[in-house]
């Protein structure tokens, strides 16, 4: 029998979770004064999962399930939501996949049929595979011409370096080439495990008949369990500096280990990175683009994962700026290390961060992604006061203590790209 609960009591969402006897997971959270309803099948497995001959497959896959299954062409699944106006669509990340679709309530019988054929039904048809080969190159390409894109990917590789979590999503132009049926169907197999699985909705729609549908579609998988975890990545604090002849702009990566995403200090992480860099009124945005006018684009960044994190300053400027706009976001690492935040800067971050952490849980798509990454990350769902609550409950004294422990010089790692022209940086010139 399939295990439910209903969570309303608990968290003032509308929310329930059911747990199929294979293993597959759904839960919905009703939003009855919303006519759509977005739902998306998650597998509990992305490109961290891969061994480095695979690198690139799971966003492979993710492209083929679009490809056909045993009972629709590929035009037949773009046809058929996009028939009744509404969308499907896919990604790949380091630790998710997600085929996610939206429509007007009345249809949703038809786009979780969709959705789950593409996702139980793939084809993986030989030319299929060869013909999607082509387009993923080009897609390597694309991002090979994008100087910000390229900057952050060598960056994850040396920070992370000889672990998945550091490799491209996209593979390689050489593993990309490399996929065969086999391969493809052994990491499918693997991955899209019903222990893998989390099946979520938002909106107008009533939990027995989304677990009226799933029952039909996924009851008949067996029972099979999540495989062993991946093994938690060690970060590396390695300088590189790579020249690239062609670009106008010197491109910048400094980053810092930081906390995983359940943590429990990540609230005072993510208002140190909203202090840091997070918005137009953070000190490196100020100082670095208003009053010093260095460059164009400068923001911070915060990557939680399951079992690690990471939190990075990305910078566009000229050759001979660098090293000032390096020494600047340092001197924003002291100063974040050994003063308190002041009440009214910390009162701007925190109302800052509530406000775009609650706005983003307004639609009914945001919402059933917010299902499935509780779910994932936590195992439980937290409503918006919850969330309000442990925002408002972190103090300066945390957010220094988060500095602190992360704003390290040995610690520090640093990416830059561009034409180089004989620059220097070395570990002596990342003191903070």
């Amino acid at each position: 029998m399939p295990s439910t609960s209903t969570l309303t009591a608990k968290t003032h969402r509308d929310i329930t979770a059911t747990t199929l006897p294979s293993g597959v997971r759904v839960i919905t959270e009703s939003m009855p004064h919303v006519r759509s309803v977005a739902a998306g099948v998650w597998i509990d497995s992305g490109s961290r999962s891969e061994t480095p001959a695979e690198n690139g497959i799971a966003h492979f896959i993710e492209h083929m399930l679009f490809k056909g299954t045993t009972n629709r062409s590929a035009e037949d699944i773009a046809r058929s939501v996009d028939s009744v106006g509404g969308n499907l669509d896919a990604f790949t990340s380091k630790e998710l996949v997600c085929f996610n679709t939206k429509v007007l309530d009345e249809h949703l019988d038809l786009a979780f049929d969709v959705l789950s054929d593409l996702v139980l039904n793939p084809l993986f048809q030989e030319e299929d595979i060869a013909k999607e080969k082509g387009v993923i190159l080009e897609e390597i390409k694309m991002d090979a011409d994008s100087p910000d894109y390229q900057v952050h990917e060598i960056f994850s590789s040396n920070f992370w370096c000889d672990h998945a979590i550091g490799r491209p999503i996209l593979g390689t132009r050489e593993t990309v080439k490399s996929f065969d049926r086999d391969t493809i169907a052994g990491f499918y197999r693997h991955a899209y495990r019903p222990a893998n699985l989390v099946i979520t909705a938002a909106g107008n729609v009533a939990h027995e008949d989304l677990l009226r549908l799933a029952k039909q579609r996924f009851s008949a998988l067996p029972a099979v369990p999540a495989g062993p975890a991946e093994p938690r990545p060690r970060t590396h604090a390695r300088i590189s500096l790579k020249h690239k002849k062609e670009l106008e702009q010197v491109h910048l990566c400094l980053g810092v280990p930081c906390y995983p995403a359940s943590h429990e200090l990540r609230f005072a992480c993510y208002l140190l990175n909203t202090v840091l860099g997070g918005g137009m009124s953070s000190r490196l945005f100020q100082n670095i683009r208003e009053k010093l006018g260095l460059a164009y684009a400068v923001f911070s960044d915060l990557n939680p994962y399951r079992d690690t994190g990471c939190l990075s300053v990305y910078a566009g400027t000229s050759l001979e700026s660098t090293p000032q706009v390096v020494s600047l976001v340092l001197q924003e690492f002291r100063k974040l290390k050994d003063d308190l935040l002041p009440a009214e800067e910390l009162r701007r971050a925190k109302d800052h961060l509530k406000g775009s952490l609650i706005l983003g849980l307004e639609s009914s798509s945001s919402r059933m992604s917010n299902l499935a990454r509780q779910e994932l990350y936590f195992g439980r769902f937290f409503n918006v006061n919850e969330i309000g609550e442990l925002v408002e409950s972190v103090t300066a004294d945390e957010i220094r203590e988060v500095a602190r422990t992360f704003f390290q010089s040995d610690l520090v790692a640093l990416t830059v790209l561009g034409n180089l022209k004989g620059l220097k940086i070395t570990r002596e010139d990342l003191v903070c």
